[in-house]
């Protein structure tokens, strides 16, 4: 029972020893898997931020860093195509932002393309570029560009100050005796004297009622003036249309008088038909002195047409004076 005792004994150590060994195993493995999870955790990480991936540099001025970090997203069409590196002070007392610019990402900047820091009142500031003209030359690498800044809180006591002054100009406008608080009462006099009994309108436009009684006897008389020039207008208008009708109807002067006119065309040409015949006549007589009697007497018979047709012509005339409104009352034809 002693050496049985004593062989247990023994191998107890052992076998703590051997579980011992096994634990520390154990632990190492579990370090290290840890350790490599850490580390393959910081390369994806690493790798997922760009810290591997080919990159070219821009460089940003602007008059202060309030809103910029280290580390924040520039943005293109609201995705990140660059991120911030390193803020640093230049020697002009100015700003310059660092940002990384993937290769793959920079065909998006041109030498035209604007940046702009934009801080809103509510959110972190946002660091934008814009690019207009898309066939302009690519930006090149190393690149200074000013960075246009849009800050709404700035503005905040501007717009302060702004509606302090319009309040105050509110204020002065409807204090007691400010030109607006008159121009009311005046306003409040016009409708009292308005809604009155005593003049109504008119008593308001003239101020008093008699003026008011003048001015719409004025106005009554002025009514029935226009109501006579507008009855003597249509008696005008009516002698107008009888004297149209009179002078330049169908049965008026003026179809007589072109008819008159027309007889008194036909009757010269007939007169002078006869004192062509005359002077062929007188021209027979002077070439043969034989037939001097038989040309006289040929000569009176053309005579006596002669004083017909100018007979006629005169009567014709008559005729023309009696119908023509515009000639003068009195012509007198010559005779030959």
């Amino acid at each position: 029972m002693s050496a049985l005792s004593s062989d247990s004994a023994a191998a107890l150590p052992l076998d703590s020893d051997r579980a011992q060994r096994r634990l520390e195993r154990r632990a190492v493995l579990l370090l290290l898997t840890m350790a490599l999870l850490i580390a393959g955790a910081v390369l994806y990480l690493m790798w997922a931020r760009g810290a591997f991936e080919q990159t070219q540099a821009l460089v940003l001025t602007a008059d202060d860093s309030d809103g910029v970090s280290v580390g924040m997203d520039m943005t293109f069409s609201g995705f990140p195509i660059g991120r911030v590196r390193r803020i640093e002070l230049a020697a002009q007392g100015t700003v310059r932002i660092l940002v990384d610019v993937p290769v793959k990402d920079a065909h998006w900047l041109r030498t035209s393309s604007v940046f702009t820091l934009e801080k809103g009142l509510v959110g972190a500031a946002r660091l934008r570029a814009f690019t207009g003209i898309a066939d302009d030359p690519p930006l090149p690498a190393g690149a200074e560009r000013m960075v246009l800044r849009g800050d709404v809180s700035a503005e905040i006591p501007r717009m302060v100050a702004d509606v302090r002054d319009v309040l105050q100009n509110a204020k002065r406008m409807t204090d007691e005796g400010s030109s607006l608080s008159q121009t009311l009462e005046q306003v409040r006099t016009l409708a009292e004297k308005l809604n009155s009994t005593q003049g109504g309108v008119m008593g308001a436009l003239t101020g008093n009622e008699a003026d008011a009684r003048r001015l719409g006897e004025l106005l009554a008389r002025s009514s029935q003036l226009v109501k006579n020039l507008d009855a003597v207008a249509q008696r005008t208008d009516g002698l107008l249309k009888k004297a149209d009708q009179q002078v330049l109807g169908d049965n008026g002067l003026v179809t007589d008088a072109r008819a008159t006119v027309q007889q008194l065309n036909t009757l010269l040409q007939g007169v002078g038909q006869s004192l062509t015949k005359v002077d062929g006549m007188l021209k027979d007589a002077q070439a043969t002195a034989s037939n001097a009697r038989a040309a006289s007497a040929n000569l009176g018979d053309l005579r006596a047409d002669v004083e017909a047709s100018l007979a006629r012509i005169d009567a014709l005339i008559t005729e023309l004076n009696r119908q023509w409104p515009f000639a003068p009352k009195a012509q007198e034809v010559e005779l030959p």
